[in-house]
């Protein structure tokens, strides 16, 4: 049986339609930036807990989590009901290797996100880890609509902070805008338009790419770079990308 700590809500965000974060005051050991927690409540006699990455950096509080909200969900219906100074439960630890401890120094990182995937990455790049291994960085945020893609004053932070090393890129499927690129990651990989947009080629010497988020991109950019001659990153086989799906 898990063991779990006792939170209070601090904070509370709808970004829009089915998107929250949650701000969580919670005594949990330290964690490396990439990692998750499980989040539960008490429902009907039973604890019910999902995971969740960690939106924080591991020197920040309180925790946060970012998640969308899924109607027919045991959970996440009742998250996103709760209020500043309402009770949950935190997993006593967190967990996980989706970390920089798996990634390979290069020239080039390329973390690609579809959807609440964002906050992983915003946890690790609000270390200076990630910016004292490569000479440049390169988020790239998919999503359906404007509507979705939150965070964006954390993000105007790190471009200021990062100037000449970060670059932004957000891929709308459902919607336009004159700021994001049009199509799913997987095309614009295909077609060449993401690596004109971002000014990089992603090559085996000069790349490593972290995947996160839904399980039908994670598939197809793997495809991707395996026939582009890019490797799984194994602990005993240094590669090309890592993965953590999220469904």
């Amino acid at each position: 049986m898990a063991d779990w700590i006792e939170g209070r809500i601090t904070g509370k965000r709808h970004w829009s339609q089915a998107l929250y974060s949650l701000q969580i005051d919670a005594p949990l050991p330290s964690f490396r930036a990439g990692q998750y927690i499980k989040v539960a409540l008490d429902l009907d006699g039973e604890r019910v807990g999902r995971p969740y990455s960690l939106v924080n950096a591991p020197h920040e509080s309180p925790l946060e989590i970012y998640f969308n909200e899924i109607p027919e969900g045991p959970l996440t219906p009742k998250l996103s009901d709760l209020e500043v100074g309402d009770r949950v439960w935190v997993s006593a630890k967190a967990s996980g290797v989706f970390t920089m401890d798996n990634v390979v120094s290069r020239r080039h990182l390329w973390m690609l996100a579809t959807g609440t995937a964002l906050g992983v990455y915003l946890s690790m790049l609000k270390t200076m880890e990630p910016w004292e291994r490569f000479e440049r960085i390169i988020l790239v945020h998919g999503a359906r609509n404007t509507g979705e893609l939150a965070y964006g004053e954390t993000i105007a932070e790190l471009q200021a902070a990062h100037e000449e090393s970060f670059t932004f890129i957000t891929a709308l499927t459902r919607d336009s805008s004159e700021t994001a690129l049009q199509g799913r990651i997987t095309n614009l990989l295909e077609n060449g338009v993401l690596e004109d947009t971002a000014g990089a080629k992603i090559t085996a010497d000069d790349s490593h790419l972290m995947l996160c988020g839904n399980s039908e991109m994670i598939k197809d950019v793997r495809a991707w770079l395996e026939a582009h001659g890019l490797h799984r990153h194994r602990r005993l086989e240094p590669g090309h990308y890592t993965t953590e799906q999220y469904h």
